[in-house]
């Protein structure tokens, strides 16, 4: 059986009381359709803690951030449908406690590289949080930023008051203020969380959620958690929030964007001469096509390190290493490949699929891997191509003797394709039962760099959008990208099956490539107001987002 790393939850502060902290008068409603798409609700509320036990019907959406208009006939995030399913969920599990901060900090990169950015704890990663299946988390996040944030359980289907989408399911932590997230967790897995606030995702506001299986099935020595990211908050005075400025800045109706010339071999950047350029031109890929990012990032890291100074994982030869690997980057897939080794993958986006072996994996933002490999002997790089962007992230296996890989190094791993979800078959246990669909909700991926006007169906995002499914449907997704650039789609509180009647792997984050459709099925078994959007962290703040809405 695995050998799961010790923790020592932090005790929680008395249970706040039962009072709503979600209300928000028609005016505050109004200001929301003005303010930044994922900052809806502002930042002077939202400062105590969790939602009211005893929200009634026809309160808690308009306090999430619409007008009564806006939300008549649909679920209350925190009304007596969602409270139903929750206790469906029967959490008769252990309890983890939690206490977290997000806090501006001074992160070592390594290598003599040290920013001031966001993290929580002051780490980067922030501190993982391990939870058992069929437990309950309870973990309470303080804000020490300057501004408000928000925190979401990216893959976790919980309860719909608990997804951390200011807006639509709570009102931004304000700073000063905190906020008590308390939800069952049912299904084992690698997840992990991060801000639903603005561009915050692309500071070091991120960490890993392991959801721990009672009854694991796989049989491994040790495990390896690699998060991967791309880094640029603080170096040289830049910050997501100036990336998205510059991004809009140089989009213009006349469509002389960069992204419109030919891509160059080896990618480009633009700006101005005040600072470095942080905009690619010519982001190349075999794979995502000839736009595969927007931005040129200084750094890219493996568990928040740079590859001139990596992270270090050891090992015994021949142990049995169970890797959860996790893409938080805001705008970088990442083709990653272990030097000498193959991969057996076992899970995505924590469902098992039938495994299944490669030397190299592509993982968009936002997706996971779980993978299984046997330990050689050696020094090995885990090496995470920057897929189009020309520079690469690094971590260290180390079992024996051996010269350390550097930044050059490229394992012949990554020469050959790289598996993709779409290649992988669920495992029985995780397979949707074959059904037609009851209802199918058509999205449109809209918008170009010309204009930087992302969007689903040409509508960018307001509070209001209601895509409506009811429970019990087996709900159909059509995605259809009318895009040059690709984009990793995500949908909260649920997860699908890829290619619909075909009955592919089970995912909550997919990528969709240019000019192409993905058809996703899912069961509307988890009421409320959930998020579908791009995860790329500036496609999806520019508006390519919307809602499903669970109608009454």
């Amino acid at each position: 059986m695995p050998a799961f790393p010790a923790r020592t939850p932090s005790p929680l502060p008395s249970r706040p009381s039962r009072r709503s902290v979600l209300g928000a008068s028609a005016s505050a409603a109004a200001a929301v359709a003005g303010a930044a798409l994922l900052t809806a609700c502002g930042g002077s509320a939202g400062s105590r803690s969790g939602p009211s036990h005893d929200s009634g019907r026809g309160h808690g959406a308009m306090q999430h951030g619409g007008s009564a208009a806006d939300v008549a006939g649909y679920v209350d995030p925190a009304g007596p449908e969602v409270k139903a399913a929750e206790a469906a969920r029967k959490a008769t599990g252990p309890l983890t406690e939690v206490k977290l901060t997000a806090t501006a900090a001074t992160l070592d990169l390594g290598g003599g590289h040290s920013v001031r950015s966001w993290a929580y704890g002051g780490e980067l990663p922030g501190q993982e949080v391990r939870v058992t299946a069929g437990g309950t988390l309870a973990l309470t996040l303080a804000n020490n930023l300057p501004e408000a944030t928000s925190l979401h359980w990216h893959g976790i289907a919980l309860r719909n008051d608990m997804d951390g989408v200011p807006g639509v399911t709570q009102r931004d932590i304000a700073p000063g203020g905190s906020f008590a997230y308390r939800f069952a967790v049912t299904h084992p897995g690698t997840y992990w969380f991060h801000p639903h606030t603005g561009v915050q995702q692309d500071r070091g506001l991120y960490a890993p959620l392991i959801v721990e299986d009672p009854k694991e099935p796989l049989s491994y020595d040790k495990e390896w958690v690699v998060v991967l990211d791309d880094w640029i908050d603080g170096v040289d005075g830049a910050t997501p929030d100036a990336v998205l400025a510059e991004l809009r800045k140089r989009a213009n109706p006349q469509g002389h964007a960069a992204h419109g010339r030919a891509p160059s071999p080896t990618p480009k950047t633009t700006g101005t001469s005040r600072r470095p350029p942080r905009l690619l031109v010519g982001a190349d890929s075999d794979i995502l096509g000839n736009e595969a990012g927007d931005v040129a990032y200084p750094y890219y890291l493996v568990n928040g390190r740079v590859a001139q100074d990596p992270s270090v994982f050891t090992a015994s030869p021949g142990d049995r290493i169970r890797l959860r690997i996790i893409n938080a980057g805001g705008d970088t897939a990442f083709r990653i490949a272990l030097g000498g080794h193959e991969l057996t993958v076992t899970h995505t986006d924590g469902y098992p699929v039938e495994h299944a072996t490669t030397g190299s994996l592509l993982l968009g933002m936002g997706e996971r891997y779980d993978v299984l490999v046997t330990a050689k002997d050696g020094v090995f790089p885990l090496t995470a191509l920057a897929e189009g962007k020309g520079q690469s992230a690094l971590a260290v296996l180390r079992t024996g003797a051996g010269t350390a890989p550097t930044p050059a190094t490229r394992p012949a791993e990554l020469d050959g394709p790289p598996l993709m979800a779409d290649s992988l078959k669920p495992a029985e246990s995780a397979a949707l039962a074959p059904r037609e669909p009851d209802r199918t909700v058509r999205l449109r991926l809209t918008g170009s760099m010309s204009r930087y006007n992302w969007a689903f169906n040409g509508a960018p995002y307001t509070p209001d959008q209601r895509h409506p499914v009811k429970a019990g449907e087996r709900v159909r997704l059509e995605f259809a990208n009318a895009t040059p650039m690709w984009h990793p789609v995500h949908l909260h509180g649920h997860t699908f099956t890829l290619g619909g009647e075909a009955g592919g792997a089970r995912k909550d984050t997919a990528i969709l490539l240019p000019g192409a459709r993905l058809t996703a099925d899912f069961d509307a078994d988890n009421p409320g107001l959930w998020m579908t959007h791009c995860h790329n962290v500036y496609h999806s703040e520019s508006g390519m987002m919307t809602v499903l809405g669970y109608q009454l």
